[in-house]
């Protein structure tokens, strides 16, 4: 590849980049489940790596990019016990914005702080 299309598709990744930390009260196996079938849900192939609590997205072609991808990594009691750090990463058209709504659903899933 030349160097002006990686050029192409590193300003592509950036131009389209989702990278966020969040944090839960869902147990990371929960965390992993719900963006699984999150991401199913919208054509894209999604499961666990083999690296624990983490779980990859893939899809087809996007834009400038030839397939893209993203991942979504949970871990359990950081701060305080109960707590789960969410990384989130993707970058794609349609992945970056994917990603940014499962963020959103996600945060959306927070106790009322009455059930706390």
């Amino acid at each position: 590849m030349g160097s002006e299309a990686r050029q192409v598709l590193d300003e592509e990744m950036k131009r389209t980049a989702f990278q966020k930390k969040a944090v839960s009260r869902l147990p990371p196996a929960e965390v992993l489940d719900l963006a699984i079938e999150f991401f199913k849900e919208r054509g894209y192939r999604a499961a666990r790596t083999g690296r624990p609590n983490q779980v990859f997205v893939m899809g087809g072609r996007e834009g400038a990019l030839p397939r893209v991808t993203g991942e979504v990594a949970a871990r359990a009691d950081v701060g305080r016990p109960g707590v789960t750090l969410v990384t989130l990463d993707a970058a794609g058209e349609r992945l970056g914005p994917a990603m940014s709504d499962f963020y959103g659903a996600l945060r959306a899933r927070r106790r009322s702080p009455a059930e706390r």
